[in-house]
């Protein structure tokens, strides 16, 4: 179990759930509400990458991501959207968008929420080890997900590794909890062929991202 560093201000937190959302659908947005509701958070931001650099194929533009998620989320006011990483020049690193919030937030636990996959592969991430210093991780998983990974990351994970939503509030960062939410099947890809070969996402992702992209014509539409 990790050691938990200094005492935070009690009663708040930040969550943030970053990715390119290209396009954003209901399991972005199912799964941040389910974050958001078992964590206890108040605020829960998502952050679209403005220049993923683990990313070469993405199709809309930052600026069009960032207003998909806009559009998404205007009926859900406790989801905001924080267009850091759209505004800022060079790649978007996890690392420095944390370090940003971080000198902005004090001493509140601030978390990063990051699916199985992600969290596998973190140590192939940006200055990976020094996520743990600005934030907690909480990994969203299906049920029978497991961690699949070795070496530092294997021991990092295991040291922090706390079982309650709790614990994440007695710390500002370093701890790493796995949260079971539901994984609905969809996915970006998905959707952006269901576009291309001209069929419908209805009930995959809200209207008003549906009505967006085609008068855009993003992804093949029109």
């Amino acid at each position: 179990m990790v050691t938990l560093p200094r005492q935070p201000r009690l009663g708040s937190a930040i969550g943030v759930l970053g990715g390119t959302f290209d396009p954003v659908h209901n399991g972005h947005l199912r799964a941040a509400v389910e974050a958001r509701e078992k964590l206890g958070l108040d605020d829960l931001r998502l952050l679209p990458a403005g220049d993923p650099p683990h990313r070469t194929d993405t199709v809309a533009s930052a600026g069009q991501r960032l207003e998909m998620l806009r559009l998404a989320t205007a009926s859900c006011p406790r989801l905001k959207v924080d267009d850091r990483e759209v505004r800022r020049a060079g790649p978007s690193f996890m690392v420095d968008t944390l370090k940003e919030i971080r000198s902005e937030a004090g001493d509140t636990p601030l978390m990063l929420l990051i699916g199985q996959d992600a969290a596998n592969a973190l140590d192939g991430w940006h200055r990976w080890r020094d996520l743990f210093g600005l934030a907690h991780l909480v990994v969203m998983r299906r049920p029978d997900a497991h961690f699949h990974c070795a070496g530092e990351l294997r021991r990092e994970i295991e040291l922090r590794r706390v079982d309650e939503p709790g614990r994440l509030r007695q710390a500002a960062a370093g701890c790493v909890l796995a949260l079971e939410i539901t994984q609905l099947d969809i996915s970006s890809t998905l959707i952006r062929e269901l576009f291309a070969r001209g069929r419908s996402p209805r009930f995959l992702m809200p209207d008003a991202v549906i009505e967006y992209i085609f008068e855009r014509r993003l992804y093949g539409s029109g």
